[in-house]
């Protein structure tokens, strides 16, 4: 068993957090919602007070919030995981943030005492829930097979990338991709509809060949219902697109589909879309097309 602390109950974090309770071990949450600690509690775990009081006890720190800020915060604020863990404990982060921030961040464990994996996750809700993610890892490679057998109970791809910040940088590619695919599969819906193409026959049959992907299977539903309850919210594929873009200008490298990509998905933003699931691009090739919205 290990005493693990976990910062961050949202839509990825809580079914993390009760798979690894379920799997036996001393799971403290956090949240600044403890109604999202419930789960958790009922799976058996901890709803801590503060990040404080969650990691007072803990051997493993893991960390699913949102952006860059709210990890430095969690990490290095005043009330943070440097100033009230253990000395030694191994931090895991799971948020998709900047890689620069990561490699700072690193370089404070370090010099606090602690270790330190960026473990960005990628599968969205469905992928948490049913413990199937992949999960792309930067850091020391001895901390990486420390945490394999936890990363074991919450994903299915796991694989070790290089140092802090690859974990994040692969994710950002990660979040190019699926973009890419989703703004292309709606197009795609938008095209066959206005043909009066049985669609989901057609997203049927495309799936079974090279137009298939990961993203085809699980957002086809979302699209063809235009129902889209949040499993990854545009907002924070917006952030993710601002990474990307970024990081490719600091490397001297063009991207110009992603930069595309991204001016999209910053539009669906401010049209309102932005607490929906990232599959509802869709709506925003309906409004560049004339289309009513679905």
């Amino acid at each position: 068993m290990t005493n693990i602390a976990f910062i961050g109950l949202g839509i990825m974090g809580s079914p993390m957090a009760v798979h690894l309770a379920n799997a036996g071990h001393r799971v403290a949450g956090y949240n600044l919602d403890m109604d999202r600690a419930k789960p958790l509690v009922e799976a058996g775990g901890l709803a801590a007070g503060s990040i404080a009081d969650a990691v007072k006890d803990a051997d493993v720190v893991c960390v699913m919030v949102p952006d860059s800020p709210d990890v430095e915060l969690v990490l290095a604020g005043p009330d943070g995981v440097f100033q009230n863990a253990p000395t030694g404990a191994l931090v895991i982060d799971f948020s998709s943030i900047r890689p620069d921030v990561t490699i700072e961040l690193a370089a404070q464990a370090r010099a606090n005492g602690f270790r330190l994996l960026d473990a960005p996750v990628s599968g969205g809700q469905a992928g948490a829930e049913n413990a199937a993610l992949s999960i792309m890892v930067g850091g020391e490679a001895e901390d990486f097979q420390t945490a394999k057998p936890l990363f074991d109970r919450v994903g299915k791809t796991i694989v070790h990338v290089g140092g802090n910040g690859a974990g994040q940088t692969v994710k950002a590619a990660n979040q190019l991709i699926v973009a890419a695919n989703i703004q292309a599969l709606s197009e795609a819906v938008i095209f066959l509809e206005a043909y009066g193409v049985d669609t989901k026959a057609a997203l049927e049959v495309l799936g079974g060949g090279l137009a298939g992907s990961a993203v085809l299977n699980q957002k086809k539903e979302n699209m063809l219902s235009r129902s889209f309850a949040p499993g990854f919210r545009i907002d924070l594929h917006h952030k993710d697109m601002g990474i990307v873009t970024a990081a490719a200008r600091e490397a001297g490298v063009v991207v110009p589909l992603g930069a595309l990509v991204a001016q999209l998905v910053a539009s669906a933003r401010a049209n309102g879309d932005g607490g929906l699931d990232h599959s509802a691009l869709l709506r925003g090739v309906e409004r560049l097309s004339g289309k009513e919205i679905g």
